[in-house]
């Protein structure tokens, strides 16, 4: 690449957060590479139709939900929505009940006298309250909604958590568990957020929308480490020349520094699609297997699209895995573990070495993000960069 042509900004990865990174420099201006070691743009919200015109989310289903306005705002230019609220249902005791586990959780799986006693009892003792965690239940100084409390967490909770993560559950940080709440209502929706949409043409042509901008140039199959070279010095090399522009990184941090201080664990999820000859499979777009299965849920991606088609469906069943690194598999869900967490400080801190390079995502900061919160994070590193006389941010990562 001559210099007339080397690019201001690079950004390695084109979901969210790179993608988000990448656009704002353009609209302000500065000419913007993208580097994507897969072969396609959008990351794991890449989608697209299979062999029969069923629309499929090809890493699993997502669903955009916020009630941040201002990322709904900076989604909205480049996207029409379908408006879609998100149901799931779980099978527990040979029963499909609404998980969240909610009221008519209540109703369906005990008796209904037992029921309205439990119902009253909750509302009494979490006044003026929606939803509580889990961990509020079983700890609490009524016996019975301390069973009902052990109830939920025995029968939602605890398979399900050790089929996803691998480890007992008493092993899983506790804000994982309490990600899932209770509600204290008849609301069967899985998010209660104001905001609830699909890209009404899908999460691939959003990106592509994104990434549509006469300063961004995207590069498809192009790893990081084939392109970067970190030098001691506090330097970066692109293609082989020092690199002083910004450099916003979207992957594992492990990868970028060969795994200096070893693996980072993840999760993995080993995805089984399947077309089934009916025009609708279930009675939600996801239900969850807590219990019985080897695979943690079904999706029914007709459900969550909203296409109309007749005679024919497509599902998917995850089933958790570990992440190696040397299969297929993708890095979904980093293990929050407090050894995990220190290690990855290890390499956030080496990383700070380069000061014109940020971490940005999933991945590259080691923590479960929402979609709407990792665009939030890309708007703000963005604009704090764009702000500064040097390369140098101290929330870089």
């Amino acid at each position: 690449m001559t210099k007339r042509n080397r690019p201001d900004v690079l950004v390695v990865g084109a979901g969210f957060a790179g993608s988000v990174c990448a656009r704002e420099f353009a609209e302000k201006g500065f000419k913007v590479l993208v580097l994507e070691q897969r072969q396609h743009i959008g990351g794991n919200m890449f989608d697209g139709t299979d062999r029969n015109d069923l629309m499929i989310h090809w890493y699993g289903p997502h669903i955009f939900h916020t009630n941040n306005q201002t990322v709904f705002n900076w989604l909205d230019r480049f996207t029409d929505w379908r408006p879609y609220e998100h149901r799931v249902l779980g099978r527990i005791k040979g029963e499909e009940v609404p998980i969240p586990f909610n009221f008519t959780s209540i109703d369906t799986l005990f008796p209904s006298k037992t029921a309205q006693r439990l119902k009253k009892r909750l509302i009494q003792a979490f006044p003026n309250k929606e939803r509580i965690t889990v961990s509020e239940l079983t700890g609490h100084q009524d016996e019975e909604l301390a069973e009902l409390g052990d109830f939920i967490f025995e029968n939602v909770f605890v398979h399900y958590t050790a089929k996803q993560w691998g480890i007992p559950v008493e092993q899983v940080d506790s804000a994982v568990i309490n990600r899932v709440p209770v509600l204290l209502s008849y609301d069967d929706r899985y998010f209660q957020d104001e905001l609830q949409f699909m890209p009404k043409n899908g999460y691939t042509e959003l990106f592509k929308q994104i990434l549509s901008h006469e300063n961004i140039v995207c590069r498809l199959g192009v790893s990081a480490d084939a392109a970067l070279r970190l030098e001691a010095e506090g330097r970066i090399l692109f293609e082989g020349e020092v690199f002083e522009g910004p450099v916003i990184y979207t992957g594992a941090p492990d990868q970028l520094l060969n795994y200096h201080f070893g693996r980072l664990e993840y999760r993995s999820l080993d995805l089984s699609f399947e077309t089934i000859k009916k025009t609708q499979f279930q009675k939600a777009a996801v239900v969850n297997y807590p219990n019985e299965e080897k695979f943690t849920r079904i999706t029914e991606f007709k459900q969550l699209t909203g296409q109309v088609k007749e005679g024919v469906t497509a599902i998917l069943k995850e089933y958790p895995s570990a992440y190696t690194g040397k299969d297929k598999l993708e890095p979904y869900y980093p293990i929050e573990t407090a050894a995990n967490r220190k290690q990855y400080e290890a390499y956030r801190n080496k990383l700070m070495t380069w000061e014109n390079l940020y971490l940005c995502g999933r991945l590259a900061q080691y923590r479960y993000f929402n979609m709407d919160e990792v665009i939030e994070y890309a708007l703000q590193l963005s604009a704090a960069i764009m702000k500064l006389d040097s390369v140098s941010f101290v929330a870089n990562g």
